[in-house]
């Protein structure tokens, strides 16, 4: 086994270049994972661009579909030589908040926070691929708390079938489960992008019955048709919120997703709400949000505002796998670009700049 390995890593804003980086050593709760397919986030757009703070030289990407290629002497119930996934967060499970039932958010680490200096646990430290320690964007990936995090791939699902699931399918499905959707309801999904269309997918899983896909991009729309959106609106072309007061006869959608993380999506998904509504909110927003009085009714509209990180663990991967080996979801058609490892740069380029009808990117070390 060679000692070396290539990584994409963070250089400084504006640049992700490839790397040679040590193989990581594995403790007994780890297991090393030789990657064979990942792919690019909107996150690491994010962090390209500075938007999201992580520290120089860090290995990016949080999308792991691979192969074992050596567990830890603690690990149980896995063999090296499986393929598996681990989910984009991969808590230990042990924190306070993960013990309380927000297991994506393990505080794992404390960070010096607010004016007085104090330290508290980080709120997205279940996040620790490409965010606290090295990703997935790279030849080999170390998963801590293997036991917790890693998921056997059943037999007969190909990596691009299970891509998503680490993180856009989890994220999006997550923000249909937060915003409470009943049989015969009215929800809108903001951006129709892939984690907007799995957010779509997963609505019309929960048994919503009119589910409106918005974005300004005629092609995603398309797709999103094919997700299960029943209605589709292009904010170009037609103002957005008087468009879903006519399709609900004035009464407003009952949940609105938020899938993009602009000020201007979110503040349309909190006008389109139904008094009592729920704004499930999924953006990775890169500045402070402004919360009109007139649409939040003075805080008396009694509507509820839900923020997510995507769930992980194995068991959440072991579900997702389960929907997609069912046939009830097909979300292959958003691998529309696929780029060798050495061509990350090229892929980042592509995929940060949205050209080409790109949705998602597969990459491969091999």
């Amino acid at each position: 086994m060679p000692r070396t390995m290539k990584a994409a890593v963070f250089v400084e804003p504006g640049r992700i270049e490839l790397a040679e980086k040590p193989i990581p050593d594995v403790g007994p709760n780890d297991a090393l994972v030789r990657i064979t397919t990942t792919t690019i986030c909107g996150t690491d757009v994010h962090i390209l661009k500075g938007e999201y703070p992580v520290a120089k030289g860090l290995t990016v990407g949080h999308e792991p579909v691979g192969v074992i290629e050596k567990l830890g002497s603690a690990v149980q119930g896995y063999a090296e030589g499986q393929r598996v996934i681990a989910g984009a967060i991969c808590p230990n499970f042990n924190s306070y908040a993960a013990q309380d039932g927000a297991p994506s958010q393990d505080g794992s680490y404390l960070v010096a926070s607010g004016r007085c200096g104090c330290h508290g646990y980080k709120a997205t430290a279940g996040w620790r691929f490409g965010n606290l320690i090295d990703g997935t964007q790279a030849e080999y990936v170390l998963v801590p708390d293997a036991q917790a995090n890693l998921a056997p791939i059943p037999d007969g699902l190909t990596d691009e079938q299970v891509l998503m699931c680490p993180d856009i399918m989890s994220t999006g499905f997550k923000g249909a489960e937060n915003a409470n959707i009943k049989l015969g309801d009215t929800v809108v999904v903001f951006a129709q992008g892939p984690i907007g269309l799995c957010a779509t997918a997963g609505a019309r899983l929960l048994g919503a019955t009119t589910i409106i896909g918005v974005d300004s991009n005629d092609h995603r729309l398309g797709i999103a048709r094919r997700m299960g959106a029943d209605v589709t609106l292009n904010p170009t072309t037609c103002d957005v919120v008087d468009e879903v007061l006519k399709l609900t006869g004035g009464r407003g959608a009952d949940a609105a997703i938020e899938a993009l993380g602009l000020q201007a999506t979110f503040e349309s998904a909190l006008r389109v709400l139904k008094p009592g509504g729920t704004l499930s909110s999924l953006g990775v927003y890169s500045q402070d949000l402004r919360i009109p009085l007139d649409a939040f009714a003075a805080g008396l509209g009694d509507h509820r505002i839900v923020t997510a990180l995507c769930p992980g663990g194995k068991e959440r991967m072991r579900r997702l796998m389960n929907v997609i080996a069912s046939g009830r979801i097909d979300l292959g058609p958003m691998v529309t670009h696929r780029y060798a490892l050495d061509d990350i740069v090229a892929a980042y380029d592509l995929f940060s700049h949205q050209r080409d009808g790109v949705l998602k990117v597969a990459i491969r070390p091999a």
